[in-house]
C-alpha cells in the first residue's frame, strides 16, 4: 500500500515544526505589544490593522513579508548555503563599506541604506546571517584545524570585520553582538583561556571606570608582585612563566592607563561613554571626548544623569505592573508615551506592564525553550556546518534577549538592540526569520553532511 503524505509533510519533510510553532507565537506577542502601546479608544480595531499606517499594523505586513521569505528559504536546497556562504559575507561587507558612501544617518548612526518606498536596510543587521553562515562555512573545512592558533585567528576575523565597520557606523550595540559568534569558536574548540582572558578585559575594564588610576596601577602592581613571590620556585623550572607574569601585568597597566581612556574618549561617541559611565554610578566628562570637542560646544548642554530618564522610565513601568500585571489594554505608564521607544528598544516595558511579573516569566520561558530547542538541533547534526550555524542562531538570540531585557531594567547601557521577533522593524523581524528558517531549512536535511 503506497505511503501517504500529508501537504506540508510533502512541502518541507523534516521541518522541526516545534520552532515554527514558537516563533509564530512571539511574532503575534511582538505585534501584540506595538498594538498595546499605539492603540487609541475609540478606533476601529480592524480598519486600523490593514490600514498601514500604524506601527502595528505595519509589523503585520513585515510579519506577511517574513512568511513568503520563510517559505522560500524551506522550499530551497541546503546546498545552496554552503556555496553562497563566502560570497554572501564578501557581499555583506561591501554593504557594509557601501553606506559610508551612500548611506543614511538615522538617530546618529550612519548605518542604514534607502531602497526607496521610505524603507531603510540595515547592512549590519543582515551581515549577522552571512557572518554565520560564512563562520559555519570556514569551521566545517576538512583542512580547518581550529586547536591552531592561526584557524583561530581567522575565525576570530571572520566574526569580528563586520563589529569593526558597525563601530565607524557608531552602530555600538550591533558591534556587540557579533561577540556572540565567540560563544560558538568555544563550542568548536575554542581553549578556555581566551575566554577567561576576556572576561578579565572586561573585568579590568569597569575596574578602570571605577577605581582612580594610579591606585588601580598599584593594586595591579601588589598582584604582580604577590604572584611573582608566590611562585619563585618555579621559574628555575620554567623561565617564560616570569616574562609571561611581567608582560601581562605591563598589558594590564597600559589598559587602563591608556587604552580605555583612550576608547572611551576617542572612539566612542558623548552619549554612548555617558551611559556606559553612568552603569557603574560614574558621571563622564563630555569635554574629554574628541567628537564633543569636535562639536559646536554652542548648542551642548551638560546631560542630566546619562539616560537615566529612559531607564527609570522603564523600571517604573515594569514595576507598575505588579505580581499580575495592569491588564490588557490597562497599561498607564506604556500607552501614556512615558517610555521613550517602546515600540522598539523598550518593547519589553509594555509587556512588563500589562502582565506584570508572572506574564514577564512566562514570555521568558517561551524563549528559553526555543533557545533549548535550537541547542537540541544543533547537536543532532552530522555536518559541522549545520552545527556551527544552529549555534550561532542561539548565541545571536540569546545575546539580543539578555542585553535587552537587562537594557530595560538597568543592569545594562542601552545600547540600541531590538528584542527578537517582537520589537517593531521590518529589517530586524527579516533577519530574525531568515537566521531561523535556514537553521530549519538546514536541521531538515540534518543526515545531509554539507561543506
Amino acid at each position: 500500500m503506497p505511503k501517504r503524505y500529508t501537504a506540508t509533510q510533502t512541502i518541507t519533510p523534516g521541518i522541526d515544526w516545534t520552532v515554527v510553532i514558537l516563533y509564530l507565537i512571539l511574532v503575534s506577542i511582538g505585534i501584540l505589544c506595538i498594538f498595546m502601546v499605539e492603540y487609541k479608544p475609540n478606533t476601529d480595531v480592524l480598519a486600523t490593522f490593514i490600514s498601514g499606517k500604524t506601527n502595528y499594523s505595519k509589523q503585520l505586513i513585515f510579519a506577511g513579508v517574513c512568511m513568503v521569505a520563510a517559505i522560500f528559504i524551506l522550499l530551497t536546497d541546503s546546498k545552496i548555503y554552503t556555496a553562497f556562504a563566502n560570497l554572501s559575507y564578501t557581499f555583506g561587507i561591501i554593504l557594509m563599506l557601501a553606506t559610508f558612501v551612500i548611506g543614511r544617518s538615522i538617530n546618529g548612526s550612519k548605518s542604514w541604506i534607502p531602497i526607496g518606498g521610505g524603507f531603510n536596510l540595515q547592512p549590519a543587521e543582515l551581515c549577522k546571517i552571512f557572518t554565520a553562515l560564512a563562520l559555519a562555512k570556514y569551521l566545517s573545512r576538512q583542512e580547518t584545524d581550529f586547536s591552531k592558533i592561526k584557524s583561530q585567528l581567522i575565525g576570530g576575523a571572520i566574526a569580528m570585520a563586520p563589529a569593526v565597520l558597525s563601530v565607524f557606523q557608531n552602530e555600538t550595540g550591533l558591534a556587540l553582538v557579533y561577540l556572540s559568534f565567540f560563544i560558538v569558536m568555544y563550542r568548536e574548540g575554542l581553549p578556555p583561556g581566551l575566554l577567561i582572558f576576556g572576561l578579565s578585559f572586561g573585568v579590568l575594564v569597569i575596574a578602570t571606570l571605577i577605581v582612580e588610576p594610579n591606585i588601580l596601577a598599584i593594586v595591579l602592581t601588589a598582584i604582580a608582585i604577590i604572584t611573582i613571590y608566590i611562585l619563585r620556585k618555579q621559574f628555575k623550572r620554567n623561565r617564560r612563566l616570569l616574562t609571561i607574569i611581567i608582560v601581562l601585568w605591563a598589558l594590564s597597566v597600559g589598559i587602563q592607563r591608556f587604552a580605555v581612556p583612550y576608547i572611551f574618549n576617542n572612539v566612542f561617541q558623548c552619549y554612548q561613554s555617558t551611559r556606559i559611565y553612568s552603569m557603574v554610578g560614574k558621571d563622564y566628562d563630555c569635554s574629554k571626548n574628541h567628537h564633543h570637542t569636535n562639536a559646536n560646544k554652542a548648542n551642548y548642554k551638560p546631560p542630566r544623569k546619562p539616560d537615566d530618564y529612559n531607564v527609570r522610565q522603564s523600571k517604573i513601568a515594569i514595576g507598575s505592573g505588579g505580581i499580575w500585571g495592569k491588564g490588557f489594554l490597562k497599561g498607564t505608564q506604556t500607552r501614556g508615551k512615558y517610555v521613550p521607544e517602546q515600540h522598539t528598544d523598550f518593547i519589553f516595558t509594555s509587556l512588563g506592564e500589562a502582565f506584570g511579573l508572572v506574564g514577564s516569566i512566562i514570555f521568558l520561558l517561551i524563549y528559553l525553550f526555543l533557545l533549548l530547542r535550537i541547542i537540541v538541533i544543533a547537536e543532532r547534526q552530522r555536518s559541522t556546518f549545520s552545527r556551527v550555524y544552529a549555534y550561532s542562531v542561539a548565541s545571536i538570540l540569546f545575546f539580543h534577549i539578555v542585553v535587552n531585557v537587562c537594557m530595560t531594567i538597568g543592569l545594562f547601557p542601552i545600547i540600541g538592540i531590538p528584542l527578537p521577533l517582537i520589537s517593531y522593524g521590518g529589517s530586524s523581524l527579516l533577519t530574525f526569520t531568515i537566521l531561523i528558517f535556514i537553521m530549519l531549512r538546514l536541521d531538515a536535511d540534518r543526515q545531509m553532511v554539507l561543506r
